[in-house]
């Protein structure tokens, strides 16, 4: 069950990716190009091939109907290298809601589903 927790409006700037998820203590969602809802997290890979040895993207967690149950995902390209593992989620976080509905909608458009499910594909040589 569901609890409700009233926003927080001091702990940050909502319009944002991290103040979001710090003022509604919940992950932003946005309705995706393709008609599904989904839920964004910030994803920081520490042993990224890049300038610095932090990177981070976003992960959109697509839900069935019911929002219940995962269905799949997409995910952006890395966003930004940095020294620290806090300095990648400051700089992806501070990204804007907007923003990060343009990145799903790219996404989306970026992802092609298998032509039939995974657990037939395996069987193949």
């Amino acid at each position: 069950m569901g609890q409700f927790l009233p926003p927080n409006h001091d702990a940050g700037d909502a319009n944002t990716i991290g103040g979001y998820r710090a003022v509604h203590g919940r992950p932003a969602a946005f309705e995706g190009k393709d008609g599904a809802s989904y839920s964004v997290e910030i994803v920081v890979d520490d042993d990224a091939a890049g300038a610095a040895p932090y990177a981070a993207y976003l992960l959109f967690v697509r839900w069935s109907d019911g929002g219940g149950v995962a269905q799949g995902h997409v995910e952006t390209d890395y966003l930004m290298h940095a020294a620290t593992e806090a300095d990648v989620l400051a700089h992806v976080g501070a990204l804007p809601l907007s923003d990060a509905k343009r990145l799903l909608d790219e996404a989306i458009d970026r992802h092609t589903p298998p032509s039939r499910p995974w657990y037939e594909a395996m069987h193949d040589e």
